[in-house]
């Protein structure tokens, strides 16, 4: 078949645009930390980039989207006709008929399994050794990650029992929270947790990153639909009316709750709306979007209080947005999907259809959350008893920044003020000018 060039250029762009969500993903969590973790937090958001795009070329498109000869493997992970993608330069065009080269179908997908490793990372900051955590990533994309694309999006059980995951819900953040919270529990709590302010040190970071994230998720979610259509175009505004939404009852909760409403509220509750329409942004109508939207933003922003309930030190709040707004999202689809964006026999229940989707719906976040989170707790145990997952108590205090990488976000070292030291020794302020 012959290459499509709208469709060509459309997936280039829509792919560049979910890479740029993984920088947009480092100022966000790098925002929320403390000013002395800025540089480490960004640093395994970029360190997600090298490991997994390594794995991918190497294997990773193969084990998720190719076919396994034996068929009852198959449905599980896929088979290795892909390695360091070869085959796809040799074949010119993905063969479903979209005329889209399948480089850029791999690449696409690449994307995707980038920002999956790097939301991780959110769970753990100040306190994990930037080692452990790359050799976490390329284990974990390895053995998680790329077995259940297979199953959702590939021609693994998941797919082949028809659950609807449009864009990643199950894939990306259901998958990503799970492992969040088994990292959490293994690497235990910052020092200090509950007893010291650890309030975010960059809003305006925050809101930076929330923005790039809003933008590159267009292409997250309308580029899911592999070409240029109205099923494109649904989930693009669909993407919009769910965060805008979500954002506004985060805001209205916290108002209620709080008195106030923050800056972070609106970031985090963008994110909960983006999070939830993710896998149904291509099946529900515009209104469905709205309503994904406000159960998402007032769901999630509740669920982020639930570490302290139960004691776990989710740093960033990846359980209470990419967990419970994965479930949000996948589960909704149960109810809310609608012909003809689905066949008849996938709708949701209030479109007529029966019990059976809504069950699919259901199943997925059990079955993807609880492997995730059983290997990556497995991996996260082993990783902790041999190399150690754990910075020192020590480094923590100072700051995972200087310690471990020698640098600091910021140098303060030339403010010019009284008492105030440079490299060079104390400043002192200029001789004031008398009058003869």
């Amino acid at each position: 078949m012959e290459i499509d060039g709208g469709t060509t250029a459309w997936m280039l762009v829509a792919t560049a645009m979910v890479l740029l969500m993984t920088p947009g993903l480092a100022l966000f969590y790098g925002g929320m930390t403390r000013a002395k973790s800025v540089l480490n937090m960004m640093m395994m958001s970029f360190g997600a980039i090298i490991v997994v795009t390594v794995a991918w070329v190497l294997f990773g498109h193969s084990l998720a989207f190719t076919d396994n000869p034996s068929s009852a493997i198959n449905n599980f992970v896929g088979g290795f006709d892909a390695l360091g993608l070869q085959s796809l330069v040799d074949t010119a065009t993905k063969d479903d008929g979209t005329g889209m080269p399948s480089l850029i179908f791999s690449a696409f997908q690449l994307t995707f399994a980038i920002i999956t490793v790097a939301l991780i990372s959110g769970a753990i900051a100040d306190r994990a050794k930037f080692g452990a955590w790359m050799l976490f990533g390329v284990l974990w994309v390895t053995i998680v990650y790329f077995p259940v694309a297979h199953w959702v999006w590939g021609t693994g059980w998941l797919n082949t029992m028809g659950i609807e995951d449009f864009a990643g819900g199950t894939v990306v953040h259901i998958n990503a929270g799970a492992a969040a919270l088994a990292l959490a529990l293994v690497i235990g709590k910052r020092q200090g947790w509950r007893k010291e302010p650890m309030r975010p040190h960059n809003l305006t970071m925050v809101l930076l990153g929330a923005g790039l994230l809003w933008f590159g998720w267009f292409g997250f979610n309308a580029g899911s639909e592999l070409a240029v259509d109205g099923t494109a175009a649904l989930a693009f505004i669909n993407t919009q009316i769910a965060t805008a939404v979500a954002a506004g009852a985060w805001i209205v909760v916290e108002k209620l709750r709080d008195g106030h409403s923050t800056s972070l509220g609106v970031a985090s509750g963008a994110v909960a709306g983006l999070v939830a329409i993710t896998p149904a942004c291509g099946f529900v109508d515009p209104w469905a979007a709205g309503v994904i939207g406000l159960f998402a933003g007032a769901i999630c922003a509740y669920a982020v209080g639930l570490k302290y309930k139960f004691g776990y030190d989710d740093s960033l709040d990846v359980v209470g947005v990419h967990l419970v707004g994965g479930v949000v999202g996948a589960v909704s689809l149960g109810f809310l999907a609608a012909y003809p964006f689905l066949d008849q026999q996938s709708e949701g229940l209030f479109y007529g259809g029966g019990w059976g989707q809504l069950g699919l719906q259901v199943l997925g976040p059990i079955a993807v959350g609880g492997y995730s989170f059983i290997v990556s707790w497995v991996l996260g145990k082993i990783i902790h008893k041999t190399m150690g997952f754990r910075i020192t108590t020590e480094d923590e205090v100072t700051g995972i920044d200087i310690t471990t990488h020698a640098e600091t976000g910021y140098d303060l070292g030339t403010i010019h003020a009284s008492g105030v030291s440079s490299p060079n020794g104390p400043l002192t302020p200029a001789p004031k000018k008398v009058d003869a």
